[in-house]
């Protein structure tokens, strides 16, 4: 038999469970749901390996093969987690999937994964369904029933039951994985500037991740929480992959939900959670209360936490801020230490890495000089990176051996390091990159609408590097025009963080000789109060 590696997810897991079997590392908990009266979810070390290892079978039982892909699609349920093990125990790759995605981006992550089958809830089988001719890889759902959805599962044709396979004791599945450089899954990025690009990444990145509650200060007993999509690699980094490896008993909600965020803190003894984009002021902007210091959390680990209420956060709620930047395709880590540094900056290199603000040159910007963000190996290798089926991508991501993150941020004197926004000026909205080419479809589609064109403006909530979404519109009669009515048909369309904040009014979209529009001309135009802008409700 071969030895057991930690950094390969499957042999972790089995490690753990014959160690500490009754540990309860995950809680999924309910209290944060409206009207939801099933009790938490609790899984142990052994209740991981148990159920792993039956879903392993089944995917075995269903011709997966390693190396084949199948998607993960559903919202923070112990079952995410566990088909994650499956795949490392088959050898297969999983495809992490926002349950909001839908439509023409669905079909087109299927399609480009080669995503054999799909482990989803009853609520995004929907969605998956509706795209299956799109989508001629995919073979089989297998779909867990949460009693969301608005039809039961069994019409569906070709949705069998997730829960079945789970109840069906199943002898052990060997291990297939005994390298750390075996891919485990393919995330994929927004798609700022075309199509998303889905990002390889192999036990050694996972495992590896799981080593960061050691960098983020976290103690034996700490006790993490995140409501934030385990599709988002800030939940796989903060919460879920430390909590695998190192024990710490992580709480986990289907959503984040800001106005109960502190209740379920104090409810579950949660020490620590962890933000991005403008969920700092989100939380923030809630009215104050006189036991927002009363609660056990003490660090909150954050990507983008803005300058301007940086200190008033720690201050309020008692606690401190550990801010990080880490790139989604592997690139490298920065981190500013409690207590270390200015505020505002995301911090240094973490060791093995090094960390440049470049020029279009390449050549290293002066302090106080914008520049991209690039990373390489300290030791003077080269960056790799591999995106799925997309060489010429991965080439062109790598330039004189640096990564080049497509984030623009300068350094000050002491050579700490700061965000300043995306190259190209991309829209990042509530930590998403927003392809603008989704919106402009789903509102050139309405039948109000004759033109339309989509930007950013700086997001009122003050995070760095965000951005509010725009849709400039030409209407074809404007004096019958429903706002309302084109905010709706975003939302049945869009995924939440793709519907504009605004829509603005105009007798036309402003372009160029060559057709292109002239964003600079609509956005100095723009204002919150003025004339022809429309808020969503």
């Amino acid at each position: 038999m071969r030895e057991r590696n930690a950094f390969i997810l499957a042999d972790l897991i089995r490690i753990r469970a014959e160690e500490k079997p009754d540990r309860d590392v995950l809680t999924f908990e309910h209290h944060s749901l409206d009207g939801c009266a099933t009790p938490d979810q609790v899984r142990t070390y052994a209740d991981l390996e148990t159920h792993a290892n039956r879903l392993a079978a089944g995917l075995i039982a269903r011709g997966m093969r390693p190396g084949d892909r199948f998607a993960i699609m559903m919202r923070n349920h112990p079952e995410f987690v566990e088909a994650m093990i499956a795949a490392s125990i088959t050898g297969c790759v999983f495809v992490p999937i926002d349950p909001r995605t839908r439509g023409e981006k669905l079909a087109f992550l299927l399609r480009n994964s080669g995503s054999r089958g799909a482990v989803c809830d009853d609520t995004s089988a929907a969605q998956l369904v509706a795209v299956r001719e799109q989508a001629p890889d995919l073979e089989w759902l297998l779909a867990l029933e949460t009693g969301a959805a608005v039809e039961p599962l069994s019409p569906r044709s070709g949705v069998a039951a997730l829960a079945e396979i789970l109840a069906t004791p199943a002898e052990t599945v060997d291990g297939k994985v005994d390298d750390i450089s075996h891919p485990l899954q393919i995330i994929y990025t927004s798609g700022t500037t075309g199509d998303p690009k889905g990002i390889v990444g192999d036990h050694l990145r996972f495992g590896g991740t799981g080593m960061l509650g050691g960098i983020f200060g976290y103690r034996e007993d700490e006790r993490p929480y995140t409501g934030l999509s385990f599709t988002h690699n800030n939940a796989q980094a903060t919460a879920l992959a430390p909590a695998l490896m190192s024990g710490y008993r992580a709480v986990f909600s289907r959503r984040f939900t800001k106005s109960k965020l502190w209740d379920i803190c104090r409810r579950y003894g949660c020490t620590s959670f962890s933000l991005v984009g403008g969920m700092a002021t989100a939380i923030y902007s809630e009215s104050p209360r006189e036991d927002d210091r009363d609660n056990p959390v003490r660090l909150v680990v954050s990507g983008g936490m803005p300058p301007a209420i940086w200190e008033a956060f720690e201050q309020r709620f008692g606690v401190a801020i550990f801010e990080f930047y880490g790139a989604s395709d592997g690139g490298g880590m920065a981190y500013k230490p409690v207590g270390q540094g200015p505020v505002g900056s995301f911090g240094k290199p973490m060791a093995g890495f090094a960390m440049k603000i470049l020029d279009e040159d390449g050549v290293e910007c002066p302090p106080g000089v914008i520049g991209e963000i690039c990373c390489r190996p300290a030791g003077g290798d080269e960056a790799t990176v591999e995106y799925h089926d997309n060489p010429e991508a991965s080439r062109r991501k790598i330039r004189d051996g640096w990564n080049r993150s497509g984030d623009m941020g300068h350094r000050d004197e002491d050579g700490w390091l700061f965000f300043d926004y995306r190259v190209g000026g991309g829209i990042r909205h509530n930590g998403d990159f927003v392809n603008p080419s989704f919106v402009e479809k789903a509102i050139a589609e309405d039948p109000q609408v004759s033109d339309v064109f989509v930007y950013g403006v700086p997001a009122a909530s003050g995070a760095p590097g965000e951005k509010d979404v725009v849709a400039a519109v030409v209407l074809e009669a404007p004096d019958a025009f429903d706002p309302e009515a084109l905010f709706a048909g975003c939302g049945k369309g869009l995924e939440p963080n793709f519907v504009p904040g605004y829509l603005q009014v105009v007798d036309e979209i402003p372009k160029t000789a060559s057709e292109k529009p002239q964003e600079r001309l609509l956005r100095d135009r723009f204002s919150p109060e003025g004339d022809g802008i429309y808020t969503r409700s």
